[in-house]
């Protein structure tokens, strides 16, 4: 038995569609907050399980008979320690097998501050005796294609990441490797730095859409301050914004680089390349 934590989020979704081509779906168990936002999941046959990290008796419940767990990291920063902890010790309380979370790449080095979450998680699962494997994921690819609309519509990528190189990939790479993780052996104890194959800069990033729409596109680099600034003037939250800021300035620095291949060995083939990932944001 197989428990996803998140699962109703974007990569929670994901890795649950891969394990599904290897793994019954009535092994799988959809661990979520909200079960009413799970009914395509539970449509597959899918296990679907109401898990509160503020509950702790409901996370007992949804572990009930789980051999293998995966900890999708909390979307709530701030929160996330004291939400993992929640799960870690049901985790135990269920006498879990193996448990995989997904970490930030190189965390206990890394100049992101969204590390230190990620580093306080480690050191809990470390102290609770449980096997464990990290899957301590490279950025999103998504992460920046996001902005494509705005790209377009203002003809600039905005960014404080200079020159720094991203060796990003793409969400659904990253769950492939967690249900390759879940549902092979031999995993516990491993620590896998993931990133993707090719890395850019976000200039190569602003003419990568500039060529695929046909529009100029440029890249416009900004202190850190003033990138912040201006994802608060297009209405992002003043602390997320911060954050995007902060990474970015943590790109320049090489904090997103990896040439360490270990995120295509672990799924078998290349990870999606930039343009790929640039092509399905321009669909929409």
């Amino acid at each position: 038995m197989i428990a996803i934590t998140g699962a109703t989020g974007q990569l929670g979704r994901l890795v649950i569609q891969s394990l599904l081509k290897s793994i019954p779906a009535a092994q799988i168990v959809a661990a979520v907050r909200s079960p009413e936002k799970a009914q395509d999941l539970a449509s597959l046959g899918v296990q679907v399980r109401k898990a509160d990290y503020g509950q702790p008796d409901t996370l007992d419940t949804a572990f009930q008979g789980v051999d293998k767990l995966l900890l999708i990291s909390s979307s709530e920063v701030g929160q996330r320690t004291a939400q993992h902890k929640a799960v870690i010790d049901a985790a135990k309380r269920a006498q879990v097998q193996l448990l995989a979370y997904t970490s930030v790449l190189r965390a206990n080095s890394s100049l992101l501050g969204l590390a230190a979450e990620h580093v306080e998680t480690e050191a809990l699962l470390r102290a609770s005796g449980l096997p464990v494997v990290l899957l301590r994921n490279g950025w999103y690819t998504e992460n920046y294609t996001a902005s494509v609309p705005a790209a377009l519509a203002h003809g600039a990528v905005l960014g404080s990441a200079g020159n720094g190189r991203i060796a990003s990939a793409a969400r659904a790479d990253y769950a492939e490797a967690a249900a390759v993780v879940l549902a092979t052996d031999g995993h516990a104890g491993r620590v896998y730095e993931l990133a993707g194959d090719s890395a850019y800069t976000l200039a190569d990033l602003a003419a990568e859409i500039a060529r695929q729409s046909g529009k100029t596109v440029v890249y416009k680099d900004l202190p850190e301050a003033d990138y912040q600034a201006a994802l608060v003037q297009v209405g992002l939250p003043a602390g997320f914004a911060a954050l995007l800021a902060d990474s970015d300035a943590a790109a320049a620095k090489g904090a997103l680089f990896d040439d360490g291949h270990q995120l295509s060995q672990l799924i078998g083939r290349a990870t999606a390349p930039l343009a790929t990932t640039v092509a399905a944001a321009l669909k929409g």
